[in-house]
C-alpha cells in the first residue's frame, strides 16, 4: 500500500518543538504514515528531538524547504546566493537527521518573485540556476538525500512553472517534486506531465484543486494515479494545504476562506480518499 503523508502546515505555521510534540502523535493516530516537516527558519524546531518523536510514533518523514524573501539562487548578489545555498544545505542536514530521503520545494527563487523573461534571458537564468544549485545537489547526494525541485504556478513564480521547464532548468542529478495544485493550473495534461517527469520524480504533494481536500474537487485522480504508477514512483503522496489561522502563511498561499470544516476534517477526508485509490 502506498504511504500517505500530511504536511504540518495543515494545522500550524511555523513548526516548533511544541507544535511537533503535539502534532506527531495526532497525525499518527489519524492513520498517516508520513509527516512532512517544513524548515521555515533554521532552529525553529530541533531535528534530533523530532527524529526521536517520529520514531516513537512510527512516522516516516519528508522535509520541505521554504524560499522566503531574500532566498535566491538566480539574479542575486553572490552573498545572497551563498546564504541560500547554506540554507539549503541545512535543510539537507535536517533531512539526514530525521531520516527523510527527499528535500523538496522551489529551490530557485523566493516565492512570489516574478519578472518577465525573454527566451535568451531565460536560458541564461537557467544556466545560472544549474551552476548554483549543483553544489547543493551534490552535497545532498553525498548524504543519501535527493533534492526535489518544485514547479510553482504563474502567480508564485515566473521562473519554473511546468515540468518541461524544470527538465530544462535543473542540473544533472536533481529530482522533481510535483504538486497537484500547481499541475492543475499550469499543465495542459497533469497526467502527461507526470509521465514526462519520469524517473526524476522524487516527491508528490497532493490537495484539491481549490487547495483543499483531495477528492472533493474536479481533478482526474484515477488518471493521475495511473500516471504515477506508470513512472514507477514509490514515494508517498503527501497532503499539503495551509491553515487559515496564520496570517502570514494564509496570505502567502492566498487562503482567503476555510478550505474544509477544519484541519482534521481536511486531513481525515483526504486520507480516506487517497487510500481509496
Amino acid at each position: 500500500m502506498r504511504e500517505i503523508g500530511v504536511n504540518t502546515w495543515v494545522w500550524t505555521s511555523p513548526l516548533t518543538d511544541e507544535a511537533l510534540s503535539r502534532l506527531a502523535p495526532h497525525i499518527a493516530a489519524l492513520g498517516f504514515d508520513v509527516i512532512e516537516l517544513p524548515v521555515e527558519q533554521p532552529g525553529q524546531w530541533d531535528p534530533h528531538s523530532g527524529a526521536e518523536l517520529l520514531r516513537a510514533h512510527g512516522l516516516a518523514a519528508s522535509v520541505v524547504l521554504v524560499m522566503a524573501p531574500g532566498r535566491e539562487l538566480v539574479e542575486a548578489s553572490l552573498d545572497t546566493v551563498r546564504e541560500t545555498q547554506d540554507y539549503l544545505r541545512h535543510c539537507v542536514d535536517v533531512a539526514v537527521t530525521v531520516g527523510a530521503p527527499v528535500v523538496s520545494g522551489p529551490a530557485y527563487a523566493s516565492v512570489g518573485r516574478t519578472w518577465r523573461l525573454e527566451a535568451d534571458e531565460r536560458r541564461g537564468v537557467y544556466a545560472e540556476l544549474r551552476e548554483n544549485l549543483k553544489p547543493v545537489v551534490d552535497y545532498a547526494g553525498e548524504r543519501g538525500v535527493r533534492i526535489g525541485v518544485e514547479p510553482l504556478n504563474r502567480y508564485e513564480t515566473s521562473l519554473i512553472n511546468t515540468v518541461d521547464q524544470a527538465l530544462e532548468a535543473l542540473p544533472e542529478g536533481c529530482g522533481l517534486a510535483l504538486d497537484t495544485y500547481h499541475l492543475n493550473i499550469e499543465e495542459r495534461s497533469p497526467n502527461q506531465a507526470v509521465r514526462a517527469a519520469g524517473d526524476r520524480l522524487v516527491h508528490l504533494q497532493v490537495c484539491g484543486t481549490d487547495r483543499g481536500t483531495p477528492g472533493a474537487d474536479h481533478f482526474d485522480w484515477p488518471g493521475f494515479d495511473d500516471a504515477v504508477r506508470d513512472v514507477g514512483y514509490r514515494g508517498p503522496l503527501v497532503i499539503e494545504s495551509f491553515t487559515p489561522d496564520n496570517q502570514a502563511i494564509a496570505t502567502a498561499a492566498s487562503i482567503w476562506r476555510p478550505l474544509a470544516a477544519g484541519p482534521d476534517a481536511l486531513a481525515q477526508d483526504g486520507l480516506a480518499f487517497l487510500r481509496s485509490l
